[in-house]
């Protein structure tokens, strides 16, 4: 457990030196260091406002890093525009879900699988349904009518359809029930563990995120102040004064 990146043996899928990125003259990230290994769940916890949503919104190159560089597969993505960056198989569900709430279902995993192209399309829906079953009997419905639970998983589905690489996952138990927090992150955990699919993981739940991942950050103020596995983070008593009180739903 340390101060900073302290990278795995294994090379980085992701890699992150020294980002800095702003909106406007405020400073939201102040040099962030962080890497993530082929085959890994990495979680990255913190107080609302530490610049957690920040960080993975610059990955995907909205705001831009002003200073520092991200490196996806040894490629130099900082200066990439997003739609270029999203087709090197990097693909996002969003705080806040961000589905389109005027299209079906169906269109909604239609529009995440333009990344990808159709020539799998029934494939990696049956995927999508295979992980969460309520989306096939939703599927004429409009996204804008679904509970919170089905509209996160909508989210994850849509991204899945892009056939990712590395899965950017931004508060997907936000304003959930417990039994749907429970499913989500099960489904997360079969995605990494029998598909092998790389995670990232952005959760103010720190006790499921760290439960689940074989590593996790914690930022404050747009730093990273500790890294470590996720059952040391888990055990670390800063960790657990300050975000763990009362986290176990």
């Amino acid at each position: 457990m340390s101060e900073a990146a302290g990278a795995p043996d294994a090379r980085p899928l992701l890699r992150l030196r020294g980002v800095k990125a702003y909106y406007g003259n405020v400073i939201a990230l102040k040099g962030v260091d962080l890497d993530i290994v082929e085959g890994e769940i990495v979680a990255l916890i913190g107080a609302n406002g530490a610049g957690k949503s920040t960080l993975m919104m610059t990955i995907c190159g909205d705001p831009r890093a002003r200073e520092g560089r991200i490196l996806f597969a040894d490629r130099d993505i900082t200066t990439l525009p997003t739609h270029e960056i999203a087709a090197l198989r990097i693909a996002q569900s969003p705080e806040g879900r961000r589905i389109f709430p005027r299209m079906t279902v169906l269109e909604n995993l239609q529009m995440g699988a333009t990344v990808a192209g159709f020539a799998h399309f029934s494939q990696d829906l049956d995927r999508v349904f295979a992980l969460f079953p309520r989306l096939r009997q939703r599927l004429p419905q409009r996204g804008g009518t679904l509970s919170g639970g089905e509209q996160q998983m909508l989210a994850i589905g849509r991204a899945l359809m892009a056939r990712p690489r590395l899965l950017l996952l931004d508060e997907p138990s936000l304003g959930l029930a417990p039994v749907l927090v429970k499913q989500i992150f099960r489904a997360i955990d079969e995605l990494n563990r029998v598909e092998k699919l790389t995670v990232f993981l952005v959760e103010q739940n720190a006790f499921h995120a760290l439960k689940l991942a074989h590593r996790g950050y914690v930022m404050v103020n747009g730093l990273i102040t500790l890294t470590g596995t996720g059952r040391d983070l888990l055990r670390h008593p800063s960790v657990q004064a300050a975000y763990l009180e009362g986290g176990r739903s």
